[in-house]
């Protein structure tokens, strides 16, 4: 996320919900989702000096060390870690290549393009895409395994990527990004310019129609004993764009409700972060920025925000909420027909947003796997240094 700025059978890390695709048949494309929670892993406050960060570090590259290094706080570089971690494992795991033969390049512009698998010639090997995205010591990884599934099939595609006629294995590509909503420097604007204008902060991202909705639509705000009241329930009260208002009204069923709008106000942040959460995982499907010029003529309808899988204010760690898979995406007023998208809540703050395009008929993302590091990764990573994996 940019804002202010399947593996061992058994699962050694967090809870993670059920597979929601279940295992893949034979010689189909396949679709990995990764989790991994860095925030107790490498404890200390310098990367150098952290406990089994040097074991780690020695299984990546030279240049992704440069890269971990320069982070200011070791928060960021347990992240950067676990990503080049991540990417290496399902490079190698797809591949079936030694660990040290993996190597990662950038589709299109050597600088900014997306990371990709690439051969000894840094050529990007055709049929697998990946996206991994981090925050507030999460990281996720999606990645996507067609190769030589099928013969090719066209699809029209308004961005222009991937490219039109393309074999199943060059047509799909991946996103996924985090978001946490609680992010104490949103209230302060809030609090000075009205949640309006602190939405329109970001004009430059979305429409006038997304701005509005997320200015006085909501879905449903959670009230501190865990229940719900829907939109129903509030009528008019939903224009309510200030903090630390006493709301005072009568349900359609006759409950009389007395409410502090700063609950609104809440529910109405994790909707903009919802919007948020798939505008960027979308944009990721061809590793553009949120600058990309397209990006306000890219809109959501019916876009309704994960239940966290807490009640308010009683997060349990590892705990995964409510998954939505029904979001319309539409690009200059039409709408986007080959592309799957799913948003999940995970603990009381965190959500997690994927986005598949291209030949994803029959295609579904399965549920995510929470990896432990040295389960899961480091002695992978460690047998598989020097030697392939058995077809």
């Amino acid at each position: 996320m940019l804002i202010d700025t399947t593996l061992s059978a058994m699962v050694h890390g967090l809870p993670t919900p059920p597979d929601s695709a279940g295992s893949s048949s034979s010689g189909a494309p396949t679709v990995t989702t990764w989790l991994m929670d860095t925030r107790t892993m490498w404890p200390g406050d310098n990367i150098f000096s952290a406990d089994g960060a040097a074991k780690a570090m020695a299984l990546v590259s030279t240049a992704e060390q440069t890269v971990i290094t320069s982070k200011m706080f070791i928060a960021d570089a347990r992240m950067s870690l676990a990503s080049a971690l991540l990417k290496r494992l399902f490079i190698s795991k797809t591949l079936g290549i030694p660990w040290k033969e993996v190597n990662i390049g950038r589709k299109g512009d050597p600088k900014h393009g997306k990371p990709c698998a690439v051969d000894s010639s840094n050529v990007p090997i055709d049929g697998i895409d990946f996206n991994i995205s981090h925050q507030n010591g999460l990281v996720a990884l999606i990645g996507f395994d067609g190769r030589n599934h099928g013969p090719p099939r066209t699809f029209n595609n308004p961005l222009g990527y991937p490219s039109p006629g393309a074999a199943v294995s060059d047509q799909v590509t991946v996103g996924v990004d985090i978001v946490c909503v609680n992010e104490r420097d949103d209230y302060r604007t809030i609090e000075e310019e009205g949640l309006d204008g602190w939405v329109d902060i970001y004009d430059i991202i979305f429409s006038d129609e997304e701005r509005w909705s997320m200015k006085y639509d909501v879905d449903y705000v959670t009230q501190l004993d865990g229940t719900h009241l829907t939109a129903e329930d509030l009528g008019r009260h939903d224009r309510c764009i200030a903090r630390n208002k006493n709301l005072l009204f009568r349900t359609p069923s006759g409950n009389q409700v007395s409410l502090n709008s700063e609950q609104l106000i809440e529910a109405k942040l994790r909707r903009f972060y919802t919007y948020f959460c798939y505008k960027e995982a979308f944009i990721k499907l061809s590793g553009e920025a949120l600058l990309a010029p397209w990006i306000k003529c890219l809109e959501f309808f019916g876009v309704r925000s994960p239940k966290p899988g807490v009640q308010a204010r009683c997060s349990t760690h590892g705990t995964w909420g409510e998954e939505v898979e029904d979001v319309e995406v539409h690009l200059h007023k039409k709408e986007v027909s080959d592309v799957k998208m799913k948003i999940q809540a995970f603990e009381e703050d965190f959500m997690i947003s994927t986005a598949m395009q291209g030949d994803v008929e029959g295609l579904k993302v399965p549920g995510f796997t929470t990896l432990d590091l040295n389960g899961d990764v480091m002695n992978y990573a460690e047998n598989n240094l020097n030697i392939k994996q058995k077809p």
